[in-house]
């Protein structure tokens, strides 16, 4: 089979060009239809905004929601609503309740118990009640007795060492009389 298929590539085709005349003609058609469509636009926002301020309306806040988005092709014609279309109700200052508890996630009651536990076991701990505590206490204590056996162990050598150097001055002294 040659290179590129049955047919061949697209070297061997002859090119076809668009002439400036068409290109203009093609811009010229495209900005007629934008202004049209922006005319027709205008004039059905005109008439939107006719149609907002008559008075006795009841219902202007809703109204005002749907006049303004804009309506493409048949969906002017036909009223559909999405069932799964949530529409976002901004809430004002006054709608606001302050006093009915907030309900938690639950990641976050997880991590507040996490929270009060390890502030229960810290308390725990620095009491010494936790098994923790009570094995850092006995080695605590194993290193105070070891230090203090130390000390008094020091303290005997450094007088023994005083004991045989005063010695040592009186024969000293003794001997040079």
């Amino acid at each position: 089979m040659p290179k590129g298929g049955k047919r061949g590539s697209h070297k061997g085709r002859m090119r076809t060009y668009t002439s400036p005349e068409e290109i203009d003609a093609q811009m010229k058609a495209e900005k007629e239809r934008k202004q049209q469509e922006a005319e027709g636009q205008e004039g059905a926002v005109q008439n939107d905004v006719t149609e907002e301020k008559l008075p006795g309306s009841g219902s202007e806040d809703s109204d005002d929601e749907d006049s303004l988005r804009k309506r493409a092709g048949v969906e002017g014609l036909i009223e559909i609503e999405n069932p799964n279309r949530v529409a976002q109700k901004s809430k004002k200052v006054t709608q606001i309740e302050l006093d009915e508890p907030k309900t938690l996630s639950r990641r976050e009651r997880e991590e507040i118990e996490k929270h009060k536990a390890k502030e229960r076991y810290m308390k725990m701990h620095l009491a010494g009640k936790t098994d923790q505590a009570k094995a850092d206490l006995a080695r605590l204590a194993i290193i105070k007795k070891q230090r203090e056996e130390a000390a008094r162990k020091k303290d005997e050598e450094k007088k023994a060492k005083e004991a045989v150097a005063a010695a040592a001055r009186g024969m000293n002294s003794l001997s040079l009389k």
